[in-house]
């Protein structure tokens, strides 16, 4: 009777989850940037907090500036690209255009001898191929267009999204809270503020890993005199978010750089830069940093990673490692294995009451501590800022690599 029991609740759970998936995978505008804004968030709730502590800024007043912030330095960002690009495209294109004649010499006076006439027919097809599928190629365009514009509203949404996280994230999550029965409510925000711990263990570490491949990367690029540098970095940065995988495919962008506008041996050096880059990502900064925040083996993240990218391409496997550690840390402390422990010592945000009575009131009494006006700064009883998430969800300090990682 028992093993019946457990295996309907395995297939209630199982049929739950691939429901949601069906529900995410059919509105991904909305999704996506909701869910990187909760990735932001988790990673710039220690700047709302220092704004809040440090310069003595309002709640409202520091998540607003660090929205701001970001802003800026996404557009920055994007004017320093465009401008080196606009800089180098020109010898690029005339490099590439010369090796493709490079190419089509060696074709045809090189050990197969296909002649010109052979190349010429080839080119015919190739041209007679592409007007056949003009519609295609047309209908593509229009996707592309549409995705443009999802693309500025997914921005939108986001970004707007990112600042009332940081605002009143902590009167989101006790209205969630507030949907269970009373009885889960102090458990399940305990266990909300782990997987929050966890995120944003994740985001932070993820960043630093990030940030040091592409460092590593775009100086070796600059250094062997491969044009783009600075957007060669960029790419390596943002693709270092997907685990294991991201900077090595990444690699490919410089070394076809390096192979068009440096030749070949350049292009063979920058290739060696990247597969040190990712040797040291994988066997020293993922297994000592990563290993800490989220407690995943390498091979549990691989896994994840590929059935995330099978399942949802891209976004699944950008999430698919986050979401793994939220859920890795929440179920632990369900389930009497607490990765935080030092979280209880500390009656942060969530324990101004017993998480239960706080969700009783649906967050209507905690917009001032998580969200707050400009007179509290969303401060709780105990001294503590209430700058640690939606689940309250900042480790205390000195309590060890587990909880501060």
């Amino acid at each position: 009777m028992l093993g019946a029991w457990w295996s309907a609740c395995a297939l209630l759970i199982a049929g739950g989850l691939w429901l949601l998936g069906k529900v995410v995978g059919s509105v991904p505008v909305v999704v996506i940037p909701i869910a990187v804004s909760v990735l932001l968030s988790a990673m710039l709730f220690p700047v709302v907090g220092f704004l809040q502590r440090r310069l003595r800024f309002p709640r409202l007043l520091a998540a607003l500036s660090t929205v701001l912030a970001l802003l800026a330095i996404i557009i920055g960002g994007i004017a320093l690209i465009t401008q080196q690009v606009a800089a180098d495209y020109p010898s690029l294109r005339d490099k590439a255009s010369a090796g493709v004649d490079q190419i089509l010499g060696w074709l045809d006076k090189g050990p197969l001898g296909l002649g010109k006439t052979q190349l010429d027919g080839a080119v015919t097809k190739a041209q007679a191929a592409l007007s056949a599928h003009s519609s295609d190629l047309a209908s593509s365009a229009v996707k592309v267009g549409g995705h443009a514009v999802d693309s500025v509203a997914g921005l939108f949404i986001c970004l707007i999204a990112l600042f009332f996280f940081l605002y009143q994230g902590r009167a989101l999550w006790l209205f969630l809270v507030g949907l269970a029965p009373k009885a889960a409510r102090h458990r399940i925000d305990e266990a909300g503020r782990r997987g929050w711990v966890s995120l944003g263990a994740f985001a932070h570490t993820q960043a630093l890993v990030a940030a040091i491949n592409a460092a590593c990367v775009g100086i070796g690029a600059a250094i062997l005199g491969v044009p783009f540098a600075l957007p060669i970095a960029v790419v390596v940065f943002l693709a270092s978010f997907i685990p294991i995988v991201g900077a090595l495919v990444s690699g490919a962008l410089p070394a076809l750089i390096a192979l068009v506008e440096n030749g070949l041996w350049t292009a063979v050096i920058m290739v060696v830069i990247v597969v040190i880059v990712h040797q040291i990502e994988t066997h020293v900064l993922q297994p000592f940093l990563m290993g800490h925040a989220v407690a995943l083996h390498p091979l549990v993240v691989i896994i994840i990673v590929a059935a995330g990218t099978y399942l949802f391409g891209l976004a699944g496997a950008l999430f698919a490692v986050p979401l793994a550690a939220t859920a890795n840390a929440s179920v632990r402390y369900l389930v009497g294995h607490d990765m935080f422990p030092a979280l209880d010592d500390v009656p942060g945000p969530a324990m101004a009451g017993t998480g239960s009575e706080e969700a009783d009131r649906g967050g209507a009494g905690d917009a001032d501590e998580g969200g707050g006006d400009g007179g509290s700064g969303g401060r709780s009883e105990s001294g503590n800022d209430a700058d640690d998430g939606p689940a309250s969800g900042q480790a205390p300090r000195g309590t060890g690599d587990r909880a501060t990682t």
